[in-house]
């Protein structure tokens, strides 16, 4: 029983102090009256406030209308951790934020389709391990592959003119999604079917660098006829892409992954292969089905069976 008092005094003390008004009196600060008054709230019914005997602030009336948020009670830290500090509010979005949303809301009066194709990878894989001392990427080889399928058909390469026509394009300009700091470009890989694999490959890191140090130039990021999207390098397995405006077609691009597919030739018959999902979505007004499925047909074989065009 002894014990019991200081704690009891000591909880007595640490408890803020709150001062009960005489009748007709107001406690709150002007602003918050004013605040109060402008919300249309009855100020006493925020008493007691947070401050001094209960006083109602400005802020209390903040916190009453919505306009200032509570303060979250902070997270215990463990011992050497670093606290979490999470954004909260509006963040402007940059020049580059603005275009790539408008970009975005232009698509979606476009009657689009998708069609998705699983390739194995065993043969494109060993192709880039052979050239990659030579610095030539994953995304060089997607680019010159997607590039050549285009030849056989060029339709993919088009884009719906508002005339009411189908526009072609004799230039194969692949343009490649990148992700820098503070939004998404599409650096473009110019005529990629006429281009060597090892130009494609100093190309493609040239532009990579300049997307970087946002020194792009216009013709180097908005001629693209043909575009791809690749995350596959994120683990992603399989996603759908939005068309860029003037364009008719987009590849998306997920992650290789291994997989057991049946093999009379060996042991049991099974055996592990390399498979990768790609999805193109297409613009419906000037490309049809049939098209997209060729399409993806010819890529597949190219990139499973005829690895060795990439390098002519």
């Amino acid at each position: 029983k002894g014990a019991a008092k200081p704690a009891t005094a000591a909880a007595a003390k640490d408890e803020k102090k709150v001062h009960q008004p005489a009748p007709g009196v107001v406690a709150a600060t002007p602003t918050a009256v004013a605040a109060a008054k402008k919300a249309g709230i009855d100020v006493m019914s925020l008493f007691p406030g947070s401050g001094s005997l209960g006083r109602v602030t400005a802020d209390d009336v903040k916190l009453a209308t919505g306009e200032k948020k509570a303060e979250k009670p902070k997270r215990p830290v463990a011992p050497g951790a670093v606290p979490l500090d999470l954004p909260d509010g509006l963040t402007p979005f940059s020049t580059m934020q603005r275009a790539v949303s408008k970009n975005m809301e232009l698509t979606l009066t476009v009657p689009i389709f998708r069609v998705s194709r699983e390739i194995y990878m065993d043969k494109f894989d060993a192709l880039y391990q052979a050239v990659k001392p030579k610095g030539v990427s994953v995304s060089a080889l997607l680019a010159k592959a997607v590039a050549l399928a285009v030849e056989k058909y060029p339709v993919m390469n088009s884009s719906y003119d508002a005339s009411g026509g189908t526009l072609f394009k004799e230039d194969i300009n692949v343009a490649m999604a990148v992700a820098i700091d503070g939004g998404l470009i599409t650096p473009t890989l110019r005529n990629a079917n006429e281009c060597t694999i090892t130009e494609i490959g100093e190309s493609w890191r040239d532009l990579v660098d300049k997307a970087k140090r946002n020194a792009l130039s216009p013709e180097e990021y908005n001629t693209g006829t043909i575009a791809i999207s690749n995350l596959g390098m994120f683990g992603v397995s399989q996603f759908d892409a939005i068309l860029p405006p003037g364009m008719g077609t987009i590849l998306a691009v997920g992650g290789t992954q291994t997989v057991v597919v049946p093999d009379d030739s060996a042991v049991l018959g099974l055996r592990k292969a390399k498979r990768m999902t790609v999805t193109v979505t297409c613009d419906h007004r000037n490309i049809y089905g049939a098209d997209a499925a060729l399409f993806l047909k010819e890529l597949a074989d190219i990139m499973e069976n005829r690895v060795h065009v990439l390098l002519l």
